[in-house]
């Protein structure tokens, strides 16, 4: 079986506000729930056809200056929408995402 490249699993890190709530829940202090959460998490759009194995050595290769260690990785498959353009139904494309959560203490971005 062949390896695949980190970058053809990996298309591309996903941020949204709801990632970046995921990703500050580290440093939450507000709620009892919240404090357990003492894994930083970021989120990445996948291969359709990668699986969660593949997804953690891809992160771990990318990220091997740094030294993270994958410590679990959640996929979510998204559906493709029905959308309609100039009157002409079709489809959006569906996509893969991977939250991904390290161990504590490693970080992905320096703070500026």
């Amino acid at each position: 079986m062949k390896k695949k490249k980190p970058y053809d699993v990996i298309k591309s890190r996903y941020v949204t506000e709801k990632a970046s709530v995921l990703q500050g829940l580290e440093h939450a202090t507000s709620n009892p729930c919240i404090t357990r959460c003492n894994t930083p998490k970021a989120l990445f759009l996948v291969d359709k056809r990668a699986n969660k194995k593949e997804i953690a050595e891809a992160v771990e290769e990318i990220y091997a200056g740094r030294g993270v260690k994958v410590t679990g990785v959640n996929t979510i498959t998204m559906k493709p929408k029905p959308r309609r353009v100039r009157g002409r139904e079709g489809f959006k494309a569906g996509y893969k995402k991977a939250v991904v959560s390290f161990s504590p203490g490693d970080v992905l971005e320096e703070s500026v």
